[in-house]
């Protein structure tokens, strides 16, 4: 089976950079060590069938000053897609920025097209020019997160829709940007897929707010291709791979946010999720990160394996499903020893625990998808 990525089954690196609420800035690459044991890590996810990764470029450590880059940061990951041949979607904004940028200002805009322009131009003379990057990791997420609600850096609280727009003038400058450098990029943009319903005793009103909430998850998409607010400068150029971040938590009631749980009558299938996208936006898709902590993570795979082969079955053609992250790490507020992971954190050697039903579940899935590619 050919398909758009190197390997149908995924796994990506947790790579946020923003800074939490007491200052400290996380920096998940550093943390999990994966900047020290790239090497080692893509060498365990090519013995098991994983071809492609996610991973990302910590922006904060590559501009050392406005417009000067230093891209030693880089070097480990590099040397490491060179030895074993993985092929990486690379993150290159993945919550977190210099110091010295109001995340609201034109200048921002500015500097990470230009940092977008500088980093696309080393990785393709390090790695080849057939990149694959995302520019902005979760628009309407980090949005809502960043400036609706006050949860991420810089801790906004009814900006979203303000900081969305601005999220996507600087993908549409970034895409601009990296094409002159190098046209033969291709570009993933991620968000969550999700499904929202309204209680069961709801007025008119509250679902049609409910409705209206579900319907939102399109509106990064549809700035960029130019079908909403088109004087941000969006056209159909700048979405090319819809990649779909999907937990289990992304279902819940409006305006309660009570999880709706996988099972129940309210519970939209995966598959159908993913038909409704493909339908609006005829473009690739493929789930770009899904897992859950603890125990469930065998049977929450399988889950969304399932799903997929009936997407795909329905004729909706998902590209490939991305395990992430695919190590533990530490948490985002807390630092607590998050589960969540195929592996676990390394030793000295580099070498990581396996949590065994979930890698005996990718073997499996694996050679279900695609037999010719794996191992």
């Amino acid at each position: 089976m050919n398909g758009l990525f190197k390997g149908y089954l995924m796994g990506g690196f947790e790579c946020s950079t923003h800074r939490r609420r007491d200052g400290k800035r996380l920096d998940l690459i550093a943390a999990t060590r994966h900047d020290r044991f790239a090497a080692a890590d893509y060498e365990r996810m090519m013995r098991i069938g994983m071809r492609t990764a996610r991973d990302g470029v910590r922006w904060h450590l590559i501009e050392t000053e406005p417009f000067r880059y230093d891209f030693s940061s880089l070097a480990s990951q590099i040397e490491a897609a060179r030895r074993t041949g993985i092929e990486l979607i690379w993150d290159f904004f993945h919550y977190g920025y210099p110091d010295d940028l109001d995340l609201y200002s034109p200048d921002f805009v500015e500097r990470f097209a230009a940092f977008a322009r500088a980093t696309a131009e080393f990785l393709g003379s390090e790695l080849g020019p057939e990149l694959l990057i995302c520019p902005v990791n979760e628009i309407s997420f980090f949005s809502w997160a960043a400036g609706e609600v006050g949860v991420f850096h810089p801790f906004s609280v009814g900006r979203g829709d303000e900081l969305k727009r601005q999220l996507v003038r600087t993908t549409i400058a970034a895409i601009d940007a990296i094409r002159e450098v190098r046209p033969a990029a291709r570009f993933i943009q991620t968000d969550p897929a999700i499904h929202v319903t309204a209680p069961k005793k709801a007025t008119d009103r509250q679902r049609r707010d409910a409705e209206d909430y579900r319907r939102a998850q399109f509106h990064a998409f549809d700035m960029l291709t130019g079908v909403r607010e088109p004087e941000l400068g969006g056209g159909p150029e700048y979405l090319d791979i819809v990649g779909l971040n999907y937990y289990f938590h992304n279902q819940w009631r409006f305006p309660s946010r009570r999880k709706i749980p996988r099972g129940h009558p309210e519970y939209r299938p995966l598959h159908e999720i993913l038909e409704e996208y493909r339908r609006r936006y005829e473009r690739p898709l493929f789930i770009a990160e899904t897992g859950i902590e603890d125990a469930p993570r065998a049977d929450w795979f399988r889950y969304v394996c399932e799903e997929v082969r009936r997407a795909r079955d329905f004729g909706t053609p998902v590209e490939g499903i991305c395990l992430y992250p695919i190590v533990n790490h530490p948490g985002w507020a807390d630092n607590r020893h998050c589960h969540n992971g195929l592996w676990d954190y390394c030793d000295d050697s580099g070498e990581r625990e396996a949590h065994r039903p979930l890698a005996d579940e990718i073997i499996f899935q694996a050679r279900c998808f695609a037999p010719e590619r794996c191992f």
